[in-house]
């Protein structure tokens, strides 16, 4: 059956997921697939609704003057940069609108006053952490699929958007620094050579699951290996030659997981290589990431990020200090020595046991750390503990924080709140609910993945009563 397509489409915003947004005369919105306002453009309809449909670029009548060609071979295929064929600084004026219009439309609040978004330094090389999937069945093109039947099915790269067993053998990923390629691609070469089997996503079966390969800014490395089942003298052989070729791992893990999905966190992790750790380094503190541990995947953009924080807290050294969701306890160290005292709160125990670790490193004495649900820990005795605070950080996961830690925000009623949020949507709605007790005093929009949609945004809230 052919599909609809609207003819000369003129897009003219973005939406979300980073899909791009266009309206046809008749006023349907559309949704597209790899759209650039300013495009006009023929677009295939694939999905329609009473009041929308979703597309794809079908033909360019006349480009964008913000479109640009995509560096990466496989753009437009493995689903990680969506935005690679748009120009960066019109990357980060939709950002910037985007973070804007949340805050009035969702959250209801008057913007007294929005900087201007801070792009990232490097838009290439920025990741610190990948995570790539194995697989036996390699995701073809239709030229290959029509070509020879002998073609290598193995892969190691991402899932193909839409197709949970199909994985996107990538030859160069521009996200990580270089090193990372090489790493990826031994590691596949080597196991396609000695007949070691790839992961089969359908019958849950074979032997190579998926692989994590991180880094940090003072140039230390870090792969995890996930393996579907102990094969002793395989995966000794495949370590060793990984260790033998690339000496600048510092920190090599393997793992066996024999369960439904590949998520290592609830699984033993061993070292086989090196130290259980590497390390990263903030001003004068140095931090140490484990294979579990969450750090922003964006080392440069991580400190910028952390100054915009500590600048709006505007801490003099006299203040008491709530940091939630910690994790590590890096926010919380951060702007230890300009606050009296800082208490971080995490409902990871691993998360809270090693921010411990990392302050008495860093020599801090002024951190208290204590794990606990952000919902429930608010109460009369953890008060008791730490006493009431002066400005609360919170840096809560894309799901933004319950109403019920709102609530008790609300009830300990700190002078100053800092916000920090990797979702400006879940972050607006929440704002919504403060909007009587708090007004919004500042907002900064931060760049930390470019050539994605993703947006952080931190904004400063002044209580309105006294």
């Amino acid at each position: 059956m052919k599909r609809k397509t609207f003819k000369s489409l003129p897009i003219t915003g973005i939406a979300t997921k980073g899909k791009a947004l266009a309206r046809t005369e008749e006023g349907m919105v559309v949704f597209v697939q790899g759209g650039v306002p300013g495009d006009i453009a023929d677009v295939e309809v694939f999905k329609k609704k009473r009041n929308y449909a979703e597309g794809r670029v079908a033909q360019l009548t006349s480009p964008s003057p913000d479109r640009i060609d995509p560096v990466c071979e496989h753009f437009g295929v493995c689903g990680g940069c969506q935005w690679q064929f748009m120009d960066y600084q019109a990357q980060l004026r939709h950002k910037q609108q985007e973070v804007s219009e949340n805050l009035v439309r969702i959250g209801g609040v008057q913007l007294q006053k929005t900087a201007p978004i801070l792009g990232s330094k490097n838009v290439f090389g920025y990741r610190n952490k990948m995570e790539y999937s194995f697989s036996n069945r390699r995701w073809l093109t239709q030229e290959e699929i029509q070509g020879e039947s002998t073609l290598e099915r193995n892969a190691l790269g991402f899932h193909k958007p839409g197709m949970w067993d199909k994985v996107v053998d990538i030859n160069r990923c521009h996200l990580q620094a270089e090193s990372a390629n090489a790493i990826r691609n031994f590691v596949r070469d080597y196991s396609i050579a000695h007949h070691l089997d790839f992961f089969d996503h359908r019958n849950k079966s074979g032997f190579l699951r998926t692989m994590m390969i991180r880094n940090t800014s003072v140039g230390q490395w870090m792969v995890v290996i996930q393996f579907f089942k102990e094969d002793t003298l395989a995966r000794t052989a495949l370590l060793d030659a990984l260790v033998e070729s690339f000496p600048q791992i510092n920190s090599l893990h393997y793992v066996i997981n024999s369960k439904p999905n590949d998520s290592i966190y609830d699984q033993d992790i061993i070292c086989y290589h090196g130290e259980p750790f590497i390390e990263e380094q903030m001003e004068d503190l140095v931090f140490r990431i484990t294979p579990k541990a969450f750090y922003q995947t964006n080392s440069e953009q991580a400190y910028e990020l952390y100054k915009i924080v500590r600048k709006l807290a505007q801490l003099t050294g006299t203040e008491r200090v709530y940091d939630l969701y910690t994790g590590l306890g890096t926010i919380a160290q951060f702007v230890a020595k300009d606050a009296a005292y800082v208490v971080g709160i995490e409902s990871v125990p691993e998360a809270i046991a090693a921010a411990k670790e990392n302050a008495a490193r860093n020599q801090i004495q002024n951190t208290f750390f204590e794990v606990g649900d952000m919902k429930r820990v608010f109460n009369d005795d953890f008060l008791a503990r730490h006493g009431q605070p002066d400005v609360i950080i919170t840096d809560p996961p894309r799901d933004g924080m319950h109403k019920d830690v709102v609530k008790q925000l609300l009830k300990l009623s700190p002078k100053r709140i800092v916000y920090v949020s990797c979702n400006p949507a879940t972050q607006a709605r929440d704002l919504a609910m403060m909007n009587d007790d708090y007004k919004l005093v500042e907002a900064q929009p931060v760049d930390m993945f470019p050539h994605t949609q993703h947006v952080e945004n931190v904004v400063l809230l002044e209580r309105i009563h006294g």
